[in-house]
Formats: structure tokens, C-alpha cells, sequence
């Protein structure tokens, strides 16, 4: 990524700062280029800050994806590599890739694994950040841009009722330390707050991930049908265990079926129609809050034998006059590995490069009005949404927000 001389000296001049002067309301992305060696800190799709860096070194590449900071640390030792120094450590997963210090940042892939950064930028941008900011990690440069589209949440809209001398009772979310405001058909003695200025946005950011449904979805699906025909599968949790085998062998006896006791499309197929139930949806909506599970719930995917290839979107810069934020977006390059394409009925490849990737697929996304809802009351600005075909991949789990690994076409 090549910028002009003044504006290369700009950035160099906020790179040697010792502090960002940030209000705290506008979480800062980070973006990493593997074919640049570079890092480039955005608000929005403002630069902030850059600085070459050294990824990993052929048979240890960094992987590409969409991560968080899970952890910070002034002075860390690796518990790989015979306790080597990380200064100023920024923990991307647990199993061992950060952002860190060190006196060797060449222009070239040299790391194990690690984002090595220069002694001084690294601790500048270890003041800049927290805890579940975002790094996306990709071979060629990207960056965010703004994006405008029905689908992307906004927040609930407060409720206005024409009420007079009486004391509302607010829902658990909305109690905070401060007194609580009611609308009331009287004049106000004074102007009321804007319509952004809610409890919520104090709260932490909420990460969404929509992907495609698993095996463990579908088989929720089959327990809690087959519980609701009488079958005891125990209680829904996404796991084939004895109990739930038992349950889909008795049904498939009663069914005059061969017993297989497995999750088949035949299976799920004559279980539903039997149920009296819709087919069960092919993408599932997961949220998380401050690395916990809060929720998940089943959306549907039109046109699924398209990918929907690896999509990033953050939330933030809430208006005072409307209470609407803004969306930045982020497309990667995934190229899904051929078994993986052949189970989930894939034909047809994302295009990461094409100009409305960002949007195009979130037409084929819908949900139902509830599930909106329930998203909108929680959304907060810092909270991102990643859209992608992989699934719960192997570094998401205790402690982490989503994490999104990708496969970049190999040149």
C-alpha cells in the first residue's frame, strides 16, 4: 500500500506518539497485509496509524482471518519457542499467534507464526487498543469501507408512550445508575435526550456470526423433534449420544425403517413430515458479548449453493440526531477446501474481488422480525457481524470471540 509523502509523514508522526487521543467511543480495526508486510490501524475508514511488520516464514505462515485481542500483555515469553521475549504481546488465539515487539522486523516473513512489529509501534499500539478489538489478518491489502444496506442491524428505536404522571418500570437491560426518563404528554421542562443517548450503547459490543448450519444445528433439530413425537432424545444439546440413537432407532422401528439410529437427509426428512414441521433452516445466527455465548438461532440462506465467502462488517459512529450508526465492511479471500464445498453443497465460488461482494450477500440473508429485534436491543457501537461459510472453526471456543480462519487462493 503506497500513500503520498504527507500523508506518509503524518502517519509516521502519529506512529511515534505515545498515546492515542481517542473519545472512546470509536473502536479502531486493525489490518494486517501478508503481501505487503505492513499494518494499518483504521477508525472507520480513516488511517490512524501503519507500520511494516514481519509475519510467518514458510512452514509458519501466519494464518489469515478475522481475530480479536483476546489478551494484552507488557512482557510475555513464548511457551513455544524456549521463553523468546514478546514485548508489549497482543494475544490473537490461544494457540499462539500475537501481535508483538521485537529487535527483528524485516521487510519479509520471518516470525514462527506471530505479527512481529517494530519496539516502538508496538508499544504505541499497545496503548491504542483493548481488549476485543478487531484484527483482520489477509494476503493482499484491504481496507474498510462504508456500507449502507436494509440487513445491517441498527439500534431499537426507544419507546415513546404518551403517559402522564405515571412510573414506568424498565426491563433489566435498561436500569442503569442514573434516573430513568419518561415520555409524558405534557411539555418536558426541558429538551429531551437525542434518541441515541440510550443505557445501551455503554454496554459492550456484541459480535455476530452467520454461517451455515453444522451437523451439531441439525441434530438439535432432530432431538427437539423427536422429543416433541414422544421420543425421548434428552435434552437438546447438539451432541449424538446414546440416548438421542436410541430415540432416532425407535423412531425409524415405528417408521417401518432400518434402524440406523444416525442423522441422514432420509432421516431428517420423514422425522419432520412426520412432526408436521417446516424443513429445518440451513444457516444458523450465533452472538457473543464480551468472549460469552448469549445466543443462537436459525436464519436461512437463500441461493445456497453460492458461497458466501468470508465477510466483515463493524458497527460504530452512532448520530446524535437519528440514533443510526455507520457500517464498515471488509471482504477477504476464502477459497473453500473441495470436501468441505462438496458437503455443504457448494457449486458456485465467492467473488471477494467483486465491487458489491459486501452487500450482495446480504440479500440472501433473512431471519425472522423477533430475531432482529433481539439482536437490535443488544447492538452497541464496536459490534461487528462475519459472515462466512466455515462455520465454529477450531480456534473459537472459551474465551474468544468469533475467529474466522480463511483460505487465500494460493499463487
Amino acid at each position: 500500500m503506497r500513500f503520498p509523502l504527507g500523508l506518509g509523514l503524518l502517519l509516521l508522526a502519529l506512529a511515534s506518539t505515545t498515546a492515542y487521543a481517542a473519545d472512546g467511543t470509536s473502536p479502531l480495526q486493525i489490518v494486517v497485509s501478508k503481501d505487503k508486510q505492513s499494518l494499518v490501524v483504521y477508525d472507520g475508514a480513516s488511517v490512524v496509524a501503519t507500520s511494516k511488520v514481519s509475519s510467518g516464514k514458510r512452514g509458519h505462515d501466519t494464518p489469515t482471518g478475522i481475530f480479536s485481542i483476546l489478551e494484552k500483555s507488557r512482557y510475555h515469553e513464548s511457551n513455544i519457542y524456549s521463553n523468546a521475549p514478546m514485548p508489549f504481546m497482543q494475544r490473537l488465539t490461544w494457540s499462539g499467534i500475537a501481535l508483538h515487539a521485537s529487535n527483528s522486523v524485516p521487510s519479509y516473513p520471518a516470525s514462527h507464526g506471530c505479527v512481529r512489529l517494530p519496539n516502538a509501534f508496538a508499544k504505541t499500539l499497545f496503548k491504542m487498543t483493548e481488549r476485543g478489538w478487531h484484527v483482520v489478518i489477509s494476503d493482499r491489502p484491504i481496507a474498510p469501507q462504508p456500507v449502507s444496506h436494509g440487513f445491517l442491524f441498527q439500534p431499537s428505536a426507544p419507546e415513546q408512550q404518551l403517559l402522564s404522571d405515571v412510573t414506568l418500570r424498565p426491563a433489566m437491560s435498561q436500569i442503569t445508575s442514573g434516573t430513568v426518563e419518561v415520555a409524558m404528554s405534557e411539555p418536558a421542562p426541558s429538551p429531551p435526550a437525542a434518541p441515541s443517548a440510550r443505557a445501551e450503547d455503554t454496554r459492550e459490543p456484541i459480535r455476530i456470526l452467520i454461517t451455515r448450519r453444522g451437523m451439531r444445528e441439525l441434530t438439535l433439530d432432530v432431538q427437539a423433534a423427536l422429543n416433541g413425537l414422544g421420543y425421548d432424545a434428552g435434552v437438546p444439546d447438539g451432541a449424538l449420544g446414546s440416548q438421542s440413537i436410541a430415540a432416532i432407532r425407535a423412531f425409524e422401528l415405528a417408521e417401518g425403517r432400518e434402524p440406523k439410529g444416525r442423522v441422514t437427509p432420509e432421516l431428517v426428512d420423514a422425522l419432520f413430515r412426520k412432526a408436521n414441521l417446516p424443513p429445518p433452516a440451513n444457516g444458523q445466527l450465533l452472538v457473543r458479548r464480551a468472549f460469552t455465548p448469549l445466543f443462537e438461532a436459525p436464519v436461512t440462506i437463500a441461493a445456497p449453493e453460492i458461497a458466501l465467502g468470508a465477510h466483515f462488517y463493524q458497527f460504530q459512529d452512532i448520530d446524535a440526531a437519528t440514533g443510526k450508526g455507520s457500517w464498515f465492511s471488509l471482504s477477504l479471500d476464502n477459497v473453500i477446501p473441495k470436501g468441505m464445498k462438496s458437503r455443504l453443497g457448494i457449486t458456485t465460488d465467492d467473488d471477494a474481488f467483486a465491487y458489491n461482494a459486501a452487500t450482495r450477500v446480504l440479500d440472501r440473508i433473512q431471519m425472522t422480525d423477533d430475531l432482529r429485534e433481539k439482536v437490535e436491543d443488544l447492538l452497541a457501537p464496536g459490534s461487528s457481524l462475519t459472515v462466512s461459510d466455515m462455520g465454529l472453526g477450531p480456534e473459537t471456543g472459551r474465551g474468544t470471540d468469533f475467529v474466522t480462519i480463511t483460505h487465500p487462493a494460493k499463487g
